[in-house]
């Protein structure tokens, strides 16, 4: 079921939390609605299962080609997870995710045995078999969090969409559940859509990212897509760490141009720290000459924050910890730094 929002406005008094938004997901792709808070991504997401709606006159929602924009959420068939679960807590784990089979009106509610098998599948299905007597208070925040995904697909909802639904977690069970999303959406291909802020979640486990800033889409594509080929100076700096210089900067490094590394945008350059090279410093050789201030060396890369000779500004870079031994680096040496990569963008540059 593809999923489509053609030129959606919302705004809540005077504040606009959708400006003329557009949205295409198809068939079976598991999609991330990214952006920092405040940006609508949230709204957007509720207004296609329908617990909200754009002002009057803006836009349409599609599910397969059929003009949804009117229906009630109950009407749309839709799944929904929220971040806090939502759990019954008088309830079991069977009865949290047999109830809106249980509240379907006469005509379309399974009998007994039909719903009993149903929630045992699901069960299975969210690798919480042998759990249904239980109640919430009995599970983790992980298998909670299952248990609320198991009762959205309990009325075989035609989308699936999820409002930061890892949010509540602490970071290593999130690692581990959304790797456990990742595989599970591609045992039922349900086209799902999925809320989030954390650029690693999105970009490690979404077919398609949708990149939203101040209630409009800065750029839509492949995880490879928008952290290669950043649409814009906010995608390039939302999407991990960067390094923000001058321009004479890149002549001065030695750059080169017409690779991934930097987008240039109003007299400025932007270049990711594991795309700096370190060297030890040659007087006359070309490069930025910078002094390490700190090295922080917790994890498989050893980050360096420096200052620039020239400028005084602070720039940081990324390099192996073997390289960092090979060159014996300490605090207060005098190094050069080098641009790997190097792209440069005219200012009305888009996509």
């Amino acid at each position: 079921m593809s999923i489509e929002a053609h030129d959606i406005r919302k705004t809540f008094g005077r504040f606009t939390a959708l400006d003329g938004v557009s949205l295409n997901v198809p068939r079976g792709k598991l999609v991330a609605l990214l952006g920092p808070s405040g940006s609508g991504k949230t709204t957007l997401l509720r207004i296609i299962a329908g617990l909200e709606f754009a002002d009057a006159g803006s836009g349409r929602i599609l599910f397969h080609g059929e003009d949804v924009t009117a229906v009630p959420p109950g009407g749309r068939k839709v799944g929904f997870v929220f971040q806090h679960y939502a759990l019954f807590r008088h309830l079991t784990l069977f009865e949290n995710i047999a109830f809106g089979l249980r509240v379907k009106n006469r005509r379309e509610r399974p009998d007994d045995e039909t719903i009993t098998r149903r929630v045992h599948e699901l069960l299975k299905l969210v690798q919480l078999d042998g759990l249904d007597r239980r109640y919430p208070s009995q599970l983790s925040g992980g298998q909670r969090q299952r248990v609320a995904l198991a009762r959205a697909l309990a009325v075989d909802p035609k989308v699936l969409l999820l409002d930061e639904p890892f949010g509540a977690l602490d970071a290593k069970v999130r690692k581990e559940l959304r790797r456990w999303l990742r595989r599970f959406h591609d045992e039922i291909h349900l086209t799902t859509i999925f809320v989030t802020h954390d650029q690693e979640e999105a970009l490690e486990i979404a077919d398609e990212v949708v990149i939203m800033n101040q209630a409009r889409v800065e750029q839509v594509g492949t995880p490879q897509e928008v952290y290669d080929r950043p649409a814009s100076p906010f995608v390039y700096q939302f999407l991990g760490n960067v390094n923000v210089l001058p321009d004479p900067a890149l002549a001065q490094a030695g750059g080169s141009t017409g690779s991934p590394a930097i987008v240039r945008a109003n007299g400025h350059i932007y270049v990711r720290p594991h795309d700096i090279e370190v060297g030890r410093h040659i007087n006359g050789a070309p490069g930025i000459s910078a002094i390490i201030r700190y090295i922080h060396t917790a994890g498989p890369q050893a980050r360096l924050s420096l200052e620039q000779i020239r400028s005084r500004e602070p720039i940081e870079a990324e390099i192996s910890r073997a390289v960092l031994e090979d060159l014996n680096l300490k605090i207060d040496d005098l190094v050069l730094l080098h641009l790997r990569q190097s792209r440069s963008f005219t200012e009305d540059y888009n996509i």
